[in-house]
């Protein structure tokens, strides 16, 4: 239980060459009062996206603007308007707000997560090796950690993941070296038609379709699930969202902190640590737990595949993992839980090298005896290997 704590931290505990990470967050980021009392929170990490806040806020990226400018917002008015305009952006809510949400009632009529068959195919069988997942093939097109996360587990257990991404696209460097370990990276511009054709071929031979995208967005490239299916007939094609695919919010933008604020645990931790306002989690859980869940669904349809044939469509969000976890229950006084130590963390973190310089990492927890799980790949800058799958041993 103390490794998998560890590893939905990893990012925390890496080391590039001896130094630990930098700041994790734009000095933008983070939480603002508004006119009426309300909390909000801001990512505004990529500079699109703090771009979007300034712009519709009219004032200039700093801090103090920023919070002078909102105090002519209310905050749910404010939260509505960014997003229409790209920002990504979400009010303080508590739980019993959060869940009197229509958004949240349609929710809670889905699972925490779902494997649905969309199409006909034959089975394909598993590729024979020695490793649980060797021989399938991931294509990886997602961000930050909880997609990403789960592209790192595959490979943990043999996958051939190929991580897609763009040489204009934004990327958090720490995060893509701690969940690059154990990928291939290519570049492909999908805003040209010569990039959509690579991914296409890429896509044909691939046994998991992962991504991170909205579904509009996704579907106005040509790979909707349905119309992965048709490129790729046996496909397993996993779909990843900040808050679910049913309800008003479907097409939200969304990252860890803000779900965590829209759903109630900011403002559950604020009152258990008897602060006015929001406390984060200890860790990013919604983005980890999800990146897990990916993984874990995409073994599952794969499963079923080799079994009945057909493709099919896993679906996961952000917020449904928070639901899940939310349900698990409270830790009474877990606040006063001392932070783990350095020396704590130590038996799960192993030494490797990669295109960055020598890495000290967290290891992956899950144990098998006969089938450890380990990463063959190191990790290597965005765009390191041509966009082509290795061959089957």
């Amino acid at each position: 239980m103390r490794h998998a704590v560890v590893e939905c931290r990893s990012e925390r505990y890496l080391r590039v060459d001896g130094k630990p990470p930098p700041p994790a967050w734009d000095p933008t980021a983070g939480i603002y009062r508004t006119r009426d009392g309300r909390f909000v929170r801001l990512h505004t990490n990529f500079p699109h996206h703090r771009a979007a806040v300034c712009k519709m806020l009219n004032c200039e990226q700093k801090r103090e603007a920023i919070q002078d400018a909102l105090m002519q917002w209310d905050g749910e008015a404010f939260e509505t308007a960014a997003y229409a305009t790209g920002a990504v952006v979400a009010l303080m809510r508590s739980h019993q707000e959060w869940s009197a949400t229509a958004h949240a009632k349609a929710l809670a009529e889905l699972p925490p997560f779902s494997i649905e068959k969309i199409g006909e195919a034959p089975p394909k069988p598993w590729s024979p090796g020695g490793r649980p997942l060797a021989g399938l093939r991931v294509l990886d097109l997602s961000r930050v950690i909880a997609g990403p996360v789960a592209g790192r587990t595959l490979a943990a257990h043999g996958a051939d993941v190929l991580l897609i991404s763009g040489p204009e696209l934004p990327a958090v460097p720490w995060l893509t070296i701690d969940t690059g370990r154990g990928k291939l990276t290519s570049f492909v511009e999908l805003k040209s038609e010569a990039g959509l054709a690579i991914l296409r071929e890429l896509l044909a031979q691939a046994d998991v379709f992962s991504q991170g995208y909205r579904p509009r967005a996704i579907a106005s490239l040509g790979f909707s699930p349905d119309e992965a299916a048709q490129i790729s007939p046996g496909i397993v094609y996993v779909s990843l969202s900040a808050y679910g695919h049913a309800g008003l919010w479907a097409e939200r933008r969304g990252f860890d902190s803000l779900v965590q604020t829209a759903t109630g645990f900011n403002h559950a931790e604020g009152q258990a640590a008897g602060i006015d306002g929001p406390r984060e989690l200890p860790a990013q859980m919604l983005d980890h737990a999800t990146g897990y869940l990916m993984a874990f669904g995409a073994m599952m349809a794969k499963a079923r595949q080799a079994r009945e044939g057909g493709s099919w469509l896993v679906r996961v969000s952000l917020a449904q993992s928070g639901r899940w976890l939310w349900n698990v229950g409270r830790v009474a006084d877990g606040l006063k839980t001392p932070d783990l130590t350095a020396e704590a963390v130590l038996p799960f973190v192993e030494e490797q090298p990669s295109g960055f310089g020598p890495l000290r990492a967290v290891s992956h927890a899950a144990k098998l005896s006969k089938t450890p799980a380990f990463w063959v790949r190191p990790a290597m800058p965005l765009g390191s290997h041509p966009p082509e799958w290795p061959a089957r041993v």
